[in-house]
């Protein structure tokens, strides 16, 4: 694995194409360099657990390519995504801040090359960069921000109105591919698991999506064919 990794993870990190989407954009030339010198690199194939739930984080993962989900599990062992993790991402951040147990398990959805940075090092950042203490302020608000709006959901829309708004988050999180695809492959059961209904239901509404030609599906592959429509059933105003 070692010279395989090598390969497709750059070892500095002013070579990486992703880094400029990262919280790390606004460290200074010389935190970059040390960075690239005290991170490391590790790979993970499609289904493997970066981080585990209640787990401590030693810390922080900064996704260079692949995408991951955020889950937590019930009591029934019922999984619920939280939110998805895709290139530049920094992930396991919160947890390390607050010195707190991880709140949610982070599932490779395909293989991933992440670089692991030591908590030590992040703190240092934090202490010492004030661009990017406001940044991981920033990235934390904007989460905590996006959590309660996933829970007035779940409480005051229907199931077909979240389908809808889920569809067109996972349209702007990942992009289209070459096809005008949404470019992430999710089960029908991850698709209910963000939505917050069972999986039969989830199956029926995107049947009938199709039907409505409001969305062309290909296996697991979703194209959005009226964004408009959908984001008007999600009650999507802003």
């Amino acid at each position: 694995m070692g010279s395989s990794l090598k390969d497709t993870v750059p070892l500095r990190c002013s070579n990486c194409g992703n880094f400029k989407n990262s919280g790390f954009s606004v460290l200074d030339a010389a935190e970059v360099e040390t960075l690239s010198e005290l991170k490391s690199c590790a790979f993970f194939k499609k289904g493997q657990v970066l981080l585990h739930e209640t787990a401590r984080s030693n810390g922080v993962y900064c996704i260079h390519t692949g995408k991951v989900k955020l889950f937590r599990t019930g009591s029934e062992g019922r999984e619920q995504i939280i939110r998805f993790g895709k290139e530049g991402d920094l992930i396991g951040y919160r947890s390390v801040l607050s010195g707190e147990p991880i709140s949610a398990s982070v599932q490779a959805l395909s293989d991933v090359h992440a670089c692991f940075i030591p908590k030590e090092i992040f703190f240092d950042f934090v202490k010492t960069n004030p661009k990017f203490s406001l940044e991981m302020m920033r990235q934390a608000c904007h989460e905590l921000g996006e959590a309660g709006r996933v829970i007035t959901n779940l409480a005051q829309k229907s199931v077909r109105e979240r389908l809808a708004e889920v569809l067109m988050i996972l349209r702007d999180t990942f992009g289209e591919n070459e096809e005008g695809e949404i470019d992430v492959a999710l089960t029908r059961e991850e698709i209910a698991s963000m939505v917050g209904t069972v999986t039969e239901t989830a199956i029926r509404l995107l049947s009938e999506f199709k039907e409505s030609q409001l969305v062309e599906l290909k296996g697991r592959k979703i194209k959005i064919l009226q964004p408009k429509e959908l984001l008007r059933i999600g009650q999507v105003f802003d």
